[in-house]
């Protein structure tokens, strides 16, 4: 008999909901016409694209205009990031444009800041974090410098699960003059998103983290927040992002992030309960086990650990012989042979840091998927122990 596949890594990618493909299948059939043309398959097209962009803006809390369409996460945040650099430096005069910024960052954040440091001349404060991968804001008010142009914090972390306190590391950039960057993709969904509440001048999203598309994104850029554009052509997005608007793909973003919000306490609660079931029974039945990340301050449905002596990557290849889908960390960086970076920034030793394991709940998920994991999971990896010459038994 087939085992029922249960699946584990919603933080990796999330189904599209099938209120969202309904939404979308118009936009591909029926009313295809490009948003830029005047006639009007090209208004039905260009109602949709201002339709989303309205519902979009009335969730984040801000005006329409305020809100870009991108390709994903990944561009959102390389746009918010060498965007404002660039700008500092080529509107404003300075000439080696300082970024403060995190060593847990997705790479989307991370590499963008590695690369402006190296090829184009920026300095780049990466502030650290403590055992849970918090960020302090007097941190963050000791890096500041004359010359500082952005400061960019991720609103909660995509491999621990770890919610920041962006609110008051905002409140500390303002203060400065300097805008704030959050990268939100793991948080949209599940987390308020209300950019005057927390304060921050961008804000990067992607639809698939909650149950809409892969391949479409947003950027929040606060109105008066000076961006040069990263990609050049047309007008399109008010001149901010080149390229002919994704209309079906923003038409499901839209509506996947409307439904997400309109369910989110009910969820959240049920999936806070699913996942501290998760972490007290693994923490109880597995020997030489450990928590990642802040224990209370967490997305609701993010459960993470490492193992002593045993390999993250043969943990999953076992659970997904019992049908269960889950990861080591990022699926950016889930082929890389290193330590996980977030792991190794909150001080996890680098002998114990390649046994991780994150599990991410989704709206699919219940106590009998739990269940399955706690009768599965510690067999697993007293087996791969036992197999290690290192393990003292």
């Amino acid at each position: 008999m087939e085992k029922r596949t249960i699946y584990l890594d919603h933080a990796a990618t999330t189904a599209v909901d099938p209120r969202v493909v309904e939404a979308m299948e118009p936009y591909f059939t029926t009313h295809y016409g490009n948003p830029s043309s005047i006639h009007h398959k090209g208004r039905e097209a260009q109602k949709a694209l201002e339709d989303a962009r309205r519902l979009v803006a009335e969730i984040l809390g801000c005006a329409p205009r305020e809100v870009i369409f991108t390709s994903c996460g990944t561009e959102s945040d390389n746009l918010a990031i060498r965007g404002v650099a660039l700008a500092a430096r080529h509107q404003r005069g300075v000439a080696r444009p300082h970024i403060i910024t995190s060593p847990i960052e997705h790479h989307a954040v991370g590499h963008t800041c590695e690369q402006l440091e190296q090829a184009f001349g920026c300095e780049v404060t990466y502030l650290p974090v403590d055992e849970y991968g918090l960020v302090s804001p007097a941190e963050l008010e000791r890096a500041i410098r004359p010359n500082t142009v952005l400061v960019t914090i991720m609103y909660a972390n995509n491999e621990v699960g770890t919610i920041e306190p962006i609110a008051e590391l905002a409140a500390v950039a303002h203060a400065h003059g300097i805008p704030f960057h959050t990268d939100a993709v793991q948080a949209g969904g599940s987390l308020d998103l209300n950019v005057d509440r927390l304060g921050v001048d961008l804000l990067s999203l992607s639809a698939h983290k909650f149950y809409g598309p892969k391949g479409v994104g947003v950027l929040y850029q606060r109105h008066g927040t000076a961006m040069l554009p990263m990609q050049t052509g047309g007008a399109h997005e008010r001149g901010r992002r080149a390229g002919t608007e994704n209309v079906p793909y923003i038409v499901g973003l839209a509506q996947a992030l409307e439904l997400a919000v309109a369910g989110q306490a009910e969820e959240n609660a049920r999936l806070t309960r699913l996942r501290d079931k998760l972490i007290t029974g693994i923490l109880e039945r597995v020997p030489r086990s450990r928590l990642t990340g802040h224990p209370t301050r967490r997305l609701p449905n993010s459960a993470s650990f490492v193992f002593e002596y045993v390999e993250g990557e043969s943990i999953l290849l076992l659970l997904d012989s019992e049908g269960i889908c889950a990861s080591s960390g990022s699926a950016c960086t889930s082929a890389e042979v290193e330590p996980s970076h977030v792991l190794t920034a909150m001080g996890i030793p680098r002998e114990m840091a390649p046994g991780s394991l994150r599990l991410t709940l989704g709206r699919e998920n219940t106590d009998t998927d739990v269940d399955r994991v706690l009768e599965v999971l510690p067999p697993i990896v007293q087996h791969l122990r036992d197999m290690s010459p290192l393990y003292p038994g």
